[in-house]
């Protein structure tokens, strides 16, 4: 396998990564309520690490607290936080892996504010509330916009001032700079709203002013939605942008200074497109609760959940959008199992048109997201140019050393990713891991000692070396 285009370098402008497969941003609540992060974050992203991954994109950081996604997750949003990340990044780099922090503000796709943020708005591009779960907003002042350009820029310096590898900026999946970016969401008519250009100008303006702090030789990629798909599950929703404005202002970030770009889609998340896979009721019903306060919908998404004589109502306006998709770019004929190619394709195949697009129009590596686990499939969306690597989370959750085994030879590891998404319906209250009971050989105690794992110091490790079979 020394030929193996996934485990050849990725050369960045200002950074090496030793193969061509990025852990994605995800992440648990690990950390204390105020932001401080915990040695559960240290072992967290040590599995992953330790698995073989080229690199690791942090879950949403955020650059501040009224910007953040929720309570329980580490922040860089002051000087206090660098020795923290910088404990982060050691471990990391123990493997021979890069460490990229992910700035993050949620503005108003908040799904629990935190009792710091009780009784203020999400901060936007709109003062629109958001129409899954009903959380409330209000438009960004010129000046607010000016002071977060600035947070920004200083979380930069902080992962800098950390050792870190780099940063990416999560211009994607609903958060703070796709409300501006997209014309579904950004009704302003100043500066920052209107034209592509004007919606775009925040994106941008971050951009150079994370420039401006950090010079020009520090890792800066950035996170985009290509297709906004805003409409996909209300459907009176603006459709938002395209894949054609997306390329275009994948051009101008080049131009601003970012040095690689991650493809994605959707305009909220979790999104019907992202990620694509089953939907459980019986646990959403368990830990939506934890919402309820959040938005003026959620009893109503809480009820849908809960009675089975209305989930069909959910189930139909989740699914729609997927019909008017167009196929997969390639379906790879690699699997026996014909359940098995149908989810590696969905997952993996219609991200990858996009960042095709994207990666014709640009100069920078382009990075792409959506549910890789399978080794040739991998290798020929990188050698067919449809992108330069790929990101994965919740295959790397299933199996953490899922690069080893595919540096071995396997195309799928033993025990594939199920793709029934329990991990992110459990991840409000319950701590992230793989809840697929059928991966454990229907063994409850064995499911939740990996799960609790994390917890541990030396744990993982020792666990990891006790049951080699299971690959997690």
């Amino acid at each position: 396998m020394e030929n193996d285009i996934i485990f050849k370098p990725l050369q960045f402008r200002n950074l090496t990564v030793k193969n061509r497969i990025f852990r994605s941003s995800i992440s648990g609540r690990w950390d204390n309520y105020d932001g401080s992060g915990t040695q559960a974050r240290i072992n967290w992203e040590e599995k992953f690490a330790r698995g073989g991954v080229g690199a690791i994109i942090t879950s949403f950081v955020p650059v501040a607290i009224r910007g953040r996604i929720m309570p329980n997750y580490a922040t860089i949003h002051c000087d206090d936080r660098i020795p923290f990340w910088h404990k982060v990044g050691e471990k990391v780099h123990e493997y021979d892996c890069k460490l990229i922090l992910q700035l993050s503000h949620s503005g108003r796709q908040q799904d629990i504010g935190g009792v710091e943020n009780d009784g203020l708005k999400g901060l936007s591009s709109t003062s629109n509330t958001e129409s899954f779960h009903g959380l409330r907003c209000q438009a960004m002042t010129l000046k607010e916009i000016k002071e977060t350009i600035q947070m920004f820029a200083d979380g930069a310096r902080r992962a800098r001032l950390a050792g870190l590898d780099g940063v990416e900026l999560h211009s994607a999946n609903g958060y703070l700079f796709n409300q501006f970016l997209s014309s579904g969401i950004n009704d302003r008519t100043d500066e920052y709203g209107g034209s592509l250009e004007n919606r775009a100008r925040f994106l941008l303006d971050v951009i150079r002013a994370i420039r401006q702090e950090v010079g020009n030789d520090f890792h800066l990629q950035f996170k985009i939605s290509a297709i906004d798909y805003n409409d996909a599950v209300i459907p009176c929703e603006k459709p938002g942008n395209t894949l054609e404005e997306s390329v275009q202002i994948c051009k101008w970030a080049e131009a601003a200074g970012a040095d690689a770009v991650h493809v994605s889609v959707g305009s909220l998340f979790p999104h019907p497109l992202n990620p694509i896979g089953d939907f459980n009721f019986d646990i959403i019903t368990k830990t939506y609760d934890t919402m309820l306060s959040s938005g003026n919908q959620t009893i109503r998404n809480y009820i849908l959940f809960r009675y089975k004589l209305l989930r069909p109502i959910f189930k139909f306006l989740w699914n729609r959008v997927k019909k008017q998709l167009p196929p997969p770019a390639f379906t790879g004929d690699y699997v026996a199992d014909d359940e098995m190619r149908k989810l590696l394709a969905e997952n993996q195949g219609r991200n990858l048109l996009s960042s095709q697009a994207i990666k014709q129009a640009v100069n920078i590596p382009v990075l792409c997201t959506g549910g890789f686990q399978q080794g040739s499939f991998i290798r020929k969306a990188i050698e067919e140019g449809y992108c330069d690597g790929v990101t994965i989370a919740r295959q790397l959750i299933a199996n953490n050393d899922l690069p080893k085994q595919l540096q071995q030879g396997k195309d799928l590891p033993d025990r594939p990713c199920t793709y029934c998404n329990k991990c992110l319906l459990n991840v409000i209250e319950n701590p992230l891991g793989c809840y697929e009971l059928s991966r454990f050989d229907n063994d409850y105690e064995a499911m939740m000692t990996e799960v609790m794992s994390v917890f541990h110091s030396d744990e993982s490790a020792k666990h990891d070396a006790e049951v080699p079979a299971l690959h997690i």
